[in-house]
Parts: structure tokens; sequence; C-alpha cells
């Protein structure tokens, strides 16, 4: 039953990363043309931004080696029909390998803490920024033409090592990266351990030091059930850009008891609630996050493709 909430966006845009963020955080290692597939039955669900791969080094993640393979396989998803497809850049090389397969959005990872980037990225919060200042220069630089980018940042609101991530800290590397060039931003619980007051607090001190809330996407983990929550107090807020995984599938691997991405069907089914459009078919997508869990040889974690599609899912997948 549909029950609009004032003071609420009339519409999202659902940043998709199951293909990416999802699959390099899985055990198995999905074949190519299924991940193409997944890509396009997402992009018929009607999903218009989905993150498709990451261009990293293929033995840092395996799961993700065969980028040069997968993205002319989804590229007339743009072409054709307008879908966004960005993807991962690292480093001056990942861009350069992306840019060469005609990517037009990419995005850097950069992190607030410095244990994380130490982790990461082997590092310190100022010498990863340094590495990504002239990625961000040469992609926004029009010699490639133009390209967007986005910068997610980890440990915003609590970090394995150092514990609660002060306010002040994660705005600083914001501004950064804005001042780069990104052009918008990803916030993301990593470890999933924000709450609801802790979210409106960073998102009002970034307004408060001049970054807009319409530049601004939250990216949670649902480690202790609080993404949805998390998810409502940003659209409270303002926030109109959604991070999400259908089916749920990803996580951290620095989170004990991780439970992945927030499922993007158990979004869209609140979205759907409070009147919000997102232009998703949650049939269709459930069906996909179904499919998908049976290619992977398990149930979907997600509590609305479980309570639509049922418990268990068959490991053994059906026909593309």
């Amino acid at each position: 039953m549909e029950v609009p909430t004032q003071d609420l966006p009339p519409r999202v845009r659902i940043h998709e990363v199951g293909a990416r963020d999802g699959l390099q955080n899985e055990k198995a290692t999905v074949p190519t043309e299924v991940k193409a597939e997944f890509i396009h039955r997402l992009a018929d669900a009607g999903l218009t931004t989905i993150e498709a791969t990451s261009f990293v080094r293929p033995d840092r993640v395996p799961q993700l080696a065969d980028a040069e393979a997968l993205f002319p396989l989804v590229r007339d998803l743009r072409d054709e029909r307008g879908v966004a497809l960005p993807v991962l850049v690292p480093n001056a090389r990942g861009l350069d390998r992306a840019l060469a397969l005609g990517a037009r959005r990419v995005a850097v990872f950069a992190s607030a803490t410095e244990s994380f980037a130490r982790a990461n990225l082997n590092r310190t919060v100022d010498e990863s920024l340094a590495m990504f200042e002239p990625v961000v220069a040469r992609a926004k630089s029009g010699d490639a033409g133009k390209v967007h980018v986005r910068g997610y940042l980890s440990m915003c609101f609590g970090d394995p090592w150092e514990g609660a991530v002060p306010i002040a800290r994660v705005v600083h590397v914001c501004k950064a990266l804005l001042d780069m060039g990104c052009d918008e931003l990803s916030l993301g619980d990593t470890i999933g351990v924000a709450t609801p007051g802790h979210v409106q607090a960073l998102l009002a001190e970034l307004n408060e030091e001049g970054v807009h809330t319409d530049r601004i996407g939250v990216h949670f983990h649902d480690t202790y059930g609080q993404a949805l929550a998390n998810t409502l107090a940003a659209l409270q807020h303002g926030v109109t850009t959604v991070d999400a995984s259908a089916g749920g599938l990803g996580g951290c691997p620095f989170a004990k008891s991780a439970t992945g991405n927030l499922a993007t069907e158990d979004l869209v089914w609140m979205l759907n609630g409070l009147g919000i459009e997102t232009g998703v078919d949650l049939g269709r997508l459930t069906a996909t996050s179904a499919w998908m869990a049976g290619h992977l040889g398990r149930p979907s974690p997600s509590r609305t493709v479980r309570a639509l599609v049922g418990a268990t899912t068959d490991p053994s997948p059906k026909e593309s």
C-alpha cells in the first residue's frame, strides 16, 4: 500500500552496484557471459545506473579480472538505451584501460581513515588523494570526452581498527575529492555501523561546509540491520542518490558477520510504499536476483527476494 510521507524527494536514482561491488566480494567467480546477462537483466528491470566492473589488477581482485572482456558486452546498454555504466579505476593505469574501451563514467575509491587507506591502498590518506588527483584531472581534461567522476569514500561512520570516525575528518576528505574535480560523492558505511542520527549529522556538517546535498550519494551496509533506517534518514535530508546491490550481493571483508550491501529489492519495496519513483520493476528485479542466486549456488540474502520468490533458491541455474 502506497502511503507517501511529507518532505521526502519525489524520485530517487538507484546506483546499482551488484555487478561490481557485489560480485567482487563473492567467493565464487562468475563467468563473463553470466555477468553480462546479469547487467542486461538489471537494465531490463528499469535500473538506469549500473556499475559494471572495476579496472583493478587481476591478481588483486580475480572476480573482476575480465573487465576488458565484459565491458564491450554491455556497452550497448549505454549507446542504445542510455544506461549509465560507471566503472571503478584505482589508478592511472586503470583509467587508461577504462578509457580505451570507451568508458564515460568512472569512480575512484578513497578512505576517511588512515588504517583502511593502509590496508586497502597501502598508502596514507594524503598519499592516496595525491594518487587520485592526476587520475581525476585526466578524466576531466576533455581529452577523452566528457567523463563523469564519482568519489567513493569508505569508513565514513566507523573503522574496524580505529573505531568511531570524527565527522570533521570525513568532511575534510569529501571536500578534497570535490576540489580535485569529482562530480559526486558516495558516503560509505563500509562496516555497517551507522545509525540515523549519525547520518543526518554528517550530512548537515557537509552542507555547513559548502557541500550541496545534490552532490551526495549514500552507500550503506546492513551489518546491524540499519541500512534502510539510515537510507530513510538520508532521504529526509534531501539525498536522492542511493547505492544498492541486487539481491544484497557482496559485503565487507573487514566487518565481522557483515550481511552485505543494502539489497536493491528491499530499497525499492520501501520506496514504493513511500510513493517515491525509481523506475524499477520490482518483479523483474527479484526474478533477476533469484536467477543470479542460482548461479552463485545459494539463496539471496535480500528479505524482499525471499518474501516474493521463496526462502530457498535452486542452486542449479536455469537457462539464461
